[in-house]
């Protein structure tokens, strides 16, 4: 099916302000139907949850439909679908939620690849209870991770493996369900961090072998959130600190306080918004989702594809760091003998928006050794269009030759 980037962008107020936004990995820009649900969310009438009146009612439905739509989005069950204000804050506090199975001796592995959200909450949960770290390491030179540390790293004694299903930084898609599958055969759990890959893939959690998947809304289109998403029953398994009033129901239990019913409905309108994409002939909203997730892979990946061309047509005065085979429309460069800080601000003055940094990805960040104290990283989201990568490689291309 034909995607009509005109009509898709037409639908983005702050693609007026003339702004080529290349910073979908650190969040996206909104459609306006997602801000219009907020805002009819808010000013509802709108209370707190009940079934007597209709500003009850309103709340209800908000989370009802929150839950909805996110286990269309990724292949769960809405009782497994836990709210949280990011990613960061669920794993957080899913960390501390199964350490407390935790005992002295036993295993948890974690990634180079990773974000640093999936990283020091497991190393901080695992320090607090005297649990043993092993890691995942990542090479460099390919920017895969090493599969023979993968091997290394699970043993008898692994109660949980943290992975990314995609980097933030480099755009490496690893191969998660391998990892899964070794981690589920020595009983371990496997904690999968989706924020990056759910704006750029077609999800399916139970697909992935992953017990527990976070995500944030933000990075495809809607508010500022977290999504957690596992099996009812797991869920049930676990018993979080809580106040002794609140609801022990599943998943309300890891929810705390009163819960921000027009932020959920404006992740609600982002995820039907996505589901109206490019849905073919297909009815359902979960299959709505799956066909215009690969209708979108396939744009993204294409406008990739001319960036990475005109990247090598900048020879040596660029050096592109992702080289992962399988990977999203995410890449990483720096400027040999050139600052990427100066980079991004020379983008800036001509109106385009590429972030320099190492975003959170501490640890492969590091393992990168880069001489630049920072990285480019230019990352697609659905919106771009051929005029924006133009206007990217033009201005590089001006860039290197000052």
């Amino acid at each position: 099916m034909t995607f009509d980037i005109t009509a898709f962008r037409a639908h983005f107020p702050a693609l007026l302000t003339g702004t080529a936004y290349f910073d979908g990995p650190g969040g996206t820009q909104a459609p306006a139907v997602v801000g219009a649900a907020i805002a009819d969310a808010i000013t509802g009438p709108l209370s707190n949850r009940g079934s007597g009146m209709r500003s009850e009612r309103n709340a209800e439905s908000a989370v009802s439909e929150f839950r909805e739509a996110m286990a269309d989005l990724l292949g769960a069950h809405p009782r497994g679908v836990v709210y949280g204000r990011s990613a960061t804050q669920l794993t957080y506090d899913f960390s501390r939620h199964l350490a407390k199975t935790w005992q002295p001796g036993d295993e948890v592995v974690v990634s180079r690849l990773d974000h640093d959200s999936n990283i020091r909450p497991w190393l901080q949960a695992a320090n607090a209870v005297g649990a043993i770290v092993r890691w995942i390491e990542l090479d460099p030179e390919t920017t895969e991770i090493d599969e023979a540390s993968v091997a290394a790293a699970i043993t008898e004694r692994t109660r949980l493996v943290a992975i990314t299903a995609a980097s933030n930084l480099l755009g490496t898609k690893p191969a998660v369900r391998r990892i899964a599958d070794a981690a589920h055969t020595v009983g371990a759990l496997v904690y999968v961090d989706g924020v990056h890959y759910t704006a750029h893939a077609a999800v399916d959690v139970k697909a992935l072998g992953a017990d527990f998947f976070a995500c944030s809304p933000y990075k495809f289109l809607g508010p500022h959130c977290g999504v957690l998403v596992a099996d009812p029953e797991l869920l049930e398994s676990l018993q979080p600190d809580k106040l002794l009033p609140s609801t022990n129901a599943v998943p309300e239990r890891f929810e705390f306080g009163t819960l921000p019913y027009e932020i959920m409905a404006g992740a609600t309108a982002a995820v039907d918004f996505l589901a109206a994409i490019a849905p073919g002939a297909e009815t359902g909203r979960r299959a709505r989702l799956l066909a215009s997730a690969h209708v979108i892979d396939e744009y993204e990946l294409a406008l990739r594809s001319r960036i990475e061309a005109g990247l090598a047509d900048l020879g040596d005065a660029v050096t592109l760091h992702s080289k992962a085979h399988d990977r999203t429309p995410t890449l990483l460069v720096t400027f040999p003998g050139r600052s990427s800080a100066n980079a991004y601000r020379f983008l800036a003055d001509r109106n385009i928006l590429v972030p320099a940094g190492s975003f959170y990805a501490y640890e492969a960040f590091r393992r990168l050794n880069l001489e630049d104290s920072a990285a480019l990283r230019i990352g697609l989201a659905p919106y771009n269009n051929d005029e924006d990568v133009d206007r990217l490689l033009a201005a590089l291309s001006e860039f290197v030759a000052s």
